[in-house]
């Protein structure tokens, strides 16, 4: 069994923020493999879907993205999933828009929710980094990687949600 986890907060007004391309993969995934957000479990919204015949849990922490590390930590000890079987889709502002960077490891460099995961589990889950750049005419990040993506822009963020999945799938198939 693994564990997918999507980055984001929970609230409709964080509907296509930056901050909310974890859902939006994780979104994606489960649409591409059937799979319905049913249920809660573990301070998440929970589906199931299965990869190569493996049983896969996707995750969406409804515990705001600074606390996501809460949600992450009660599915590994709940199902006993090894860290190293634990994937995680989040937005970087320090890549460029539309590049996606995969890790085995490695620190959460300025990314929140990643330090709580971190904090709470280690540095030895995988995760996939989908780059929303930086926009100058923010002064605060967080104001920026709470803003709503622009249309002109949310076609492209998809195409690359799409790669970053399809990266996802075959990482679990190796």
């Amino acid at each position: 069994m693994k564990l997918v986890v999507g980055l984001g907060n929970p609230d409709k007004q964080y509907q296509d923020t930056y901050h909310n391309i974890g859902f939006m993969a994780i979104d994606v995934l489960a649409d591409k493999h059937d799979g319905i957000f049913q249920k809660t479990d573990c301070k998440a919204k929970v589906a199931e879907i299965r990869i190569n015949g493996e049983k896969i849990i996707l995750a969406k922490p409804q515990t705001y993205m600074n606390l996501s590390g809460e949600s992450v930590l009660a599915f590994k000890s709940k199902y006993k999933i090894d860290t190293k079987d634990i994937y995680v889709f989040c937005d970087d502002i320090d890549l460029p828009f539309g590049k996606i960077r995969y890790r085995e490891t490695g620190s959460a460099g300025t990314h929140n929710g990643l330090k709580n995961i971190v904090q709470n589990i280690g540095q030895d889950f995988k995760r996939i980094r989908i780059g929303i750049g930086r926009d100058e005419k923010f002064a605060n990040l967080a104001d920026f990687v709470l803003s709503k993506i622009p249309s002109h822009k949310l076609e492209e963020m998809y195409e690359t949600i799409d790669e970053a999945v399809e990266l996802l799938e075959q990482k679990l198939g190796e």
